[in-house]
C-alpha cells in the first residue's frame, strides 16, 4: 500500500511539473510570435479587422490611427496595477478619421484618489484631431466583480459589444494599446504596459516545486522503507 502511493504521488508530481514546462514552452512560443509580429509594418485605419477572428490574427501588430477622442465616453478600469501600484486604466473610444466605426483606445494607467474612491482623475483628451501610436489588442482582462459592476465611468471590466451598445457606437472588435511615442503630447498618463508572456518564468517555478515535491516523496519513502528499518535493526 505504501508503495503504490508513492507511486502515484510521485507520478502526479511529476505530471504536474511536466505540465508547467509545457505551459512554460507555449508562453514562449508564445512571445516569440507576438514579438515576430511587433516587428511588422504598421496598420492604418483602413486596414483593421472588422471581425473578431480577423482580429485576432492582427493582435500586437503595430498601428498608426488618426480620429476624434469621445472624452465623454471615457471609462476608468478600476484595481489595475502599473509597476505595482494600484489604479485605473483610462479607456477612451477614437472616432476614426476615415471610417464609420471607432475604436477603444487603452491610453495608459493614473492613480486613484484613495480618500474619495469616487472621484475621477484629471485626464486630458485633446480635442480636435489627434494621431494614436500604439499596438493592436484585445480587450482588456477581466477582473472578478460583483452584479451592477459593468456600470458608469469606474467599472471593473469592459465588454466590447456591451459597451458599443450602451455608448451607441460602432467599435472594432479589438482596442488599441497606446505607447509613448516621440512628438505624441503628454498626457499625464503611464504606459509601461507589461508584456503579454512575461510571466513564463513563473511557470519554471511552479514546475521546480512539483518536482522538488515528486523528489521528497521518493526520498521520503526510501527513508522509511530502508534507513529507518536499518537503524532499528541495529
Amino acid at each position: 500500500m505504501l508503495l503504490l502511493a508513492t507511486v502515484a504521488g510521485i507520478a502526479i508530481a511529476a505530471r504536474l511539473g511536466f505540465w508547467q514546462l509545457g505551459r512554460a514552452d507555449q508562453k514562449e512560443a508564445l512571445q516569440s510570435a507576438l514579438d515576430a509580429r511587433s516587428r511588422l509594418p504598421p496598420l492604418d485605419a483602413r486596414s483593421l479587422a472588422k471581425d473578431v477572428r480577423e482580429a485576432e490574427q492582427q493582435h500586437f501588430r503595430p498601428v498608426v490611427v488618426s480620429g476624434r477622442w469621445r472624452a465623454d465616453r471615457t471609462v476608468f478600469l478600476d484595481n489595475r496595477q502599473m509597476d505595482g501600484k494600484p489604479g485605473f486604466f483610462v479607456v477612451t473610444p477614437l472616432a476614426i478619421d476615415g471610417r464609420p466605426e471607432a475604436v477603444l483606445v487603452q491610453r495608459g494607467w493614473v492613480p486613484r484618489n484613495f480618500i474619495d474612491r469616487t472621484q475621477l482623475p484629471a485626464v486630458d483628451a485633446p480635442a480636435g484631431q489627434v494621431t494614436v501610436i500604439g499596438s493592436v489588442a484585445p480587450s482588456p482582462g477581466r477582473m472578478f466583480q460583483f452584479d451592477g459592476a459593468e456600470s458608469g465611468p469606474i467599472r471593473q471590466n469592459i465588454d466590447l459589444a456591451a459597451f458599443a451598445s450602451e455608448a451607441r457606437l460602432d467599435l472594432l472588435p479589438l482596442t488599441i494599446l497606446q505607447r509613448d511615442e516621440a512628438g505624441v503630447a503628454l498626457d499625464g498618463l503611464s504606459r509601461r504596459w507589461a508584456a503579454p508572456a512575461s510571466d513564463v518564468q513563473k511557470h519554471y517555478g511552479y514546475a521546480f516545486q512539483w518536482f522538488a515535491i515528486a523528489t521528497g516523496i521518493l526520498c521520503l519513502y526510501v527513508w522509511h522503507r530502508f534507513i529507518r528499518l536499518r537503524t532499528r535493526h541495529r
